[in-house]
């Protein structure tokens, strides 16, 4: 079982992680687990007690799972989704306030599904003390919310945290700051990879937060996340019923730029549920209730065997497009012009990521191609609503196949195994050409099929000026 998971302990593991990678986020999808209910600080933007369905943000959760219940949703996500990569416990309180839950679904998942990164977010207060576990459990990933490094600041953060009794005022902040910067040390010491998230506060830390990214950085840490306050007064947290207002995007983008580096900067957040699944910014909790889940046929072996084909053609792709750069440099500037001129951009239904296995309507995801003359390469996973739900709902539809030709609205074609009459017709009337005549192909083989005919009939030029205007 070690050998299965020490291998993503590894430089290139974040381009696995959606979280960790501004590339891997196209591609790869993760899977919170609400296991975590307690926690050990109380902070001024946050109120767990707060439940909306149609909610994304930290700390929101839909339903609250034991240990054996986030084993098996997990097995069912990876199940259904064949590109997830990570596991997160990430509250909704803080994990290692919850050590028992948290390592018991830790220690259960490494059995059941070694193939997935494991990772953990926390507030760093009890983070010490549990490095030596986190470590042991394959923890390989874990992100600390520092929203300070100066007492007086973190004074106006936290009004008190529980640290063997409780504690207020400066005396609170200095104590979850202390722990925090250890822990810190010692994640890096053990070669965990390691990202800040720091809630940007207009008028309370938002001129301290450069300092906090110098300090985290010169520790070791990979990525520094500054997301923006949340505070509603719906939701009942400090900052929402007194007023504090949220920052501008002018501001977040001023406050990323003073801490320098953009390498280790991460824009892509999305601010998760603790309970989120799917893509960043698609969540898919719902379709992944306990009763939904227990509803389900799992093959956990055949699953992970889907996942690992799926993975390792997408870093292959990531890993050519990667070079790419390099080798064009060689190009002279025309040669590259007119390489650009046969580019097509084709979309493709695959569940498994190798072959043209899907049929239009039963599609989730589509798989976006840049397909060249000399190239074939995945530059973007599109998740969409299914038009299909079973003989009787099957076209009815309509506001999914209207957001299914949006989000192909740049591409010349789909390649699907199938695809009905109806939404054929809608496809054509949008001007993306439907294509089922390469069903069970391989992928690149298909798509290498299709470029050929539409290079011999004169139409790279339109297809183009399609994805151009898309």
């Amino acid at each position: 079982m070690e050998s299965n998971s020490q291998p993503l302990a590894t430089g290139k593991a974040p381009a696995l992680h959606p979280c960790y990678s501004p590339e891997g986020h196209k591609h790869f999808a993760r899977l919170h687990l609400p296991v975590a209910p307690v926690c050990n600080i109380q902070c001024h933007y946050c109120n767990r007690k707060y439940h909306c369905s149609n909610e994304s943000r930290p700390g929101v959760v839909s339903e609250l799972l034991t240990p054996e219940q986030a084993v098996r949703k997990a097995l069912a996500v990876g199940a259904t989704i064949p590109h997830l990569a990570v596991i997160g416990i990430a509250g909704p309180g803080d994990p290692l306030a919850n050590p028992e839950p948290v390592f018991a679904t830790l220690r259960e998942l490494r059995i059941q599904a070694p193939d997935l990164l494991l990772c953990l977010s926390t507030n760093g207060l009890a983070l010490p003390e549990q490095v030596e576990a986190l470590v042991e459990h394959g923890i390989n990933h874990v992100t600390i919310t520092i929203n300070c490094v100066d007492p007086d600041i973190g004074a106006q953060i936290y009004p008190w945290i529980r640290w063997k009794h409780r504690l207020r005022g400066r005396e609170a902040a200095e104590t979850l700051i202390a722990q925090q910067l250890l822990g810190l040390d010692m994640l890096v010491a053990r070669g965990v990879q390691v990202k800040i998230n720091s809630v940007l506060i207009p008028g309370i830390n938002d001129a301290h937060l450069p300092e906090v990214n110098q300090v985290v950085r010169e520790k070791g840490a990979i990525m520094h996340n500054i997301m923006p306050l949340i505070a509603r007064a719906e939701h009942g947290t400090h900052y929402g019923l007194t007023g504090q207002r949220e920052p501008t995007a002018e501001e977040l983008a001023a406050v990323r730029a003073a801490c320098g580096s953009s390498e280790t900067m991460m824009s892509h957040c999305q601010q998760c549920r603790a309970d989120a699944a799917g893509m960043l910014g698609a969540d898919r909790n719902a379709e992944f209730s306990m009763a939904k889940v227990e509803a389900m046929t799992i093959d956990p072996q055949a699953a992970m065997a889907k996942r690992e084909a799926v993975r390792a053609t997408i870093s292959r792709q990531l890993a050519t497009q990667a070079a790419k750069p390099e080798r064009r440099s060689h190009l002279a500037p025309v040669q590259r012009r007119k390489s650009d001129q046969g580019l097509l951009r084709l979309a493709v239904g695959s569940v498994n990521g190798q072959t043209i296995d899907a049929h239009f309507g039963h599609l989730r995801e589509l798989l976006i191609y840049q397909v060249s003359a000399n190239a074939i390469h995945l530059i973007e996973r599109r998740e969409i609503a299914r038009y299909c739900h079973g003989a009787t709902t099957c076209g009815d539809s309509e506001a999914a196949m209207d957001g299914a030709i949006r989000a192909l609205s740049d591409c010349a074609a789909i390649l699907c195994a199938r695809v009905g009459f109806t939404p054929w017709r809608a496809l054509e009337n949008a001007g993306i050409e439907p294509n089922s005549e390469h069903g069970e192909e391989p992928i690149e083989v298909a798509l290498r099929a299709v470029y050929e005919e539409w290079r011999a009939n004169g139409r790279l030029m339109l297809a183009q000026t399609r994805a151009a205007a898309g």
